[in-house]
């Protein structure tokens, strides 16, 4: 039984659950009733999610369901179903209280049959346990634990000293069987090589099999301060490359990374694109805002003018190239609220705080490249301001652990913060 936030979250959800079959109260339809209009992603979702169960009944929907498809179960559609005892426990006439009481009157009339309630609604599930019924959460496009995304980068040590000196004078790198102590390397992945006090920064080639050297080079005006930062640069720097994604907690440099990147590069591109979701801090909105559209969503923007500013003052011959890309229009500034429907060629487009974004929303992004595009995410999944996400199921996490291993496709996790030291101790403390 699916209660309205998973329909929300995926509206492909119902073709999700095997040979399982889908119960939706009643209740759930008139709660998407309201969701049917506007140019959200929820609207959006619901729109299709009516769309696709208005096909799979056909012209009347029986008793036992409609067919979801070959080795799928069925799904029906049921009325609001009362239960005494939840009507002297539950407080007022919610519409999670109606999908919870016809939960469990399901439960008690068919009680041959398991009966599961599936909600991204944590209070939910737990009243559901606390009447005895299985509550779960929707996970199909969640990371069970955050500890096992993907890295992109690993230490490796007792590397023999052959192995490494070869690394550094060799342009073409080593040959994957060189390195046997590596087992499964996936495609720009990175390692850092270590034998003692003698080590190594290198990036795995699938297409060649070949580790080769990465070196801490200045991008921009901008130095790399870590390991990490310097597989960033490399890896956003890489034409081969077409997707990159960079997490790491608040002031550990994504950001800055990216446009660096993006500025160092803009020779290779028609324009530079910069972009991140409109969620104010603590989701709550400023209100309205006067001006054009461009005044409206300033206030927004303004992170990347910062890391803007930053670049300009940082490498003083770059602010005639920064003026004269904005005044061309090769550099923008742009909220994605528009973004569907666009064909990207030749850009470089980078998305900032992605972790407010939902999979699908991620995936629309995504397939706007047209040739010769990069795309770069950034985000800390750690600071997640979007209501109906968490660190598990918001579309940065979900692209890192969908596209790992990929041939055109990087990942690098910043670990230190290098904004200052006042943002390291806070970060690390409160």
């Amino acid at each position: 039984m699916l209660d309205t936030n998973v329909i929300l979250h995926d509206a492909q959800c119902i073709f999700k659950f095997q040979e399982h079959d889908i119960a939706l109260p009643i209740t759930v339809l008139e709660e998407l009733d309201r969701f049917k209009k506007g140019d959200n992603d929820l609207h959006f979702q619901a729109r299709k999610f009516l769309r696709s169960l208005d096909e799979l009944a056909c012209d009347v929907m029986s008793d036992e369901g409609a067919s979801l498809g070959e080795g799928l179960g069925r799904i029906r559609v049921l009325m609001s179903l009362p239960f005494r005892q939840a009507d002297e426990v539950l407080l007022g006439d919610t519409v999670d209280h109606r999908i919870l009481k016809t939960a469990l009157a399901v439960a008690s009339l068919e009680s041959a049959t398991d009966v599961t309630l599936v909600t991204k609604d944590t209070n939910l599930r737990l009243k559901s346990k606390a009447f005895g019924l299985v509550a779960q959460d929707y996970n199909n496009d969640k990371i069970r634990h955050l500890d096992d995304l993907y890295t992109g980068r690993r230490f490796v040590d007792d590397v023999s000293s052959e192995t490494i000196a070869a690394i550094y004078d060799c342009e073409a790198g080593v040959a994957r069987h060189d390195l046997k102590s590596i087992e499964t390397p996936l495609g720009n992945e990175n390692f850092i090589l270590r034998n003692g006090s003698r080590s190594v920064l290198a990036t795995y080639d699938a297409v060649e099999e070949r580790f080769r050297r990465v070196e801490a080079s200045q991008c921009f005006g901008i130095r790399p301060r870590n390991a990490e930062q310097s597989f960033a640069i490399n890896a956003l720097t890489d034409s081969q490359i077409r997707l990159v994604t960079l997490s790491g907690k608040a002031g550990s440099g994504k950001t800055l990374l990216s446009l660096a990147a993006g500025l160092a590069c803009e020779s290779e591109y028609r324009q530079v694109l910069l972009a991140r979701p409109i969620v104010p801090l603590s989701n709550r909105d400023l209100g309205f805002l006067p001006g054009d559209a461009h005044a409206k969503i300033e206030p927004y923007m303004q992170p990347l003018f910062d890391n803007l500013s930053v670049l300009k003052h940082g490498n003083p011959g770059s602010q005639a190239l920064v003026a004269q890309m904005l005044e061309d229009e090769r550099l923008q500034i742009t909220p994605l609220a528009y973004i569907r429907g666009r064909s990207l060629q030749q850009t470089y487009f980078i998305v900032d705080e992605a972790q407010n974004l939902t999979p699908h929303e991620v995936k629309t992004i995504i397939t706007r490249a047209g040739e010769g595009t990069k795309i770069v995410l950034t985000g800390d999944l750690q600071q997640i301001d979007h209501p109906y996400l968490d660190s598990a199921s918001n579309g940065l996490t979900y692209v890192i652990n969908r596209m790992r291993g990929q041939q055109l496709y990087a990942h690098v996790t910043l670990e230190k913060g290098v904004r200052s030291e006042l943002s390291e101790v806070a970060s690390n403390l409160l």
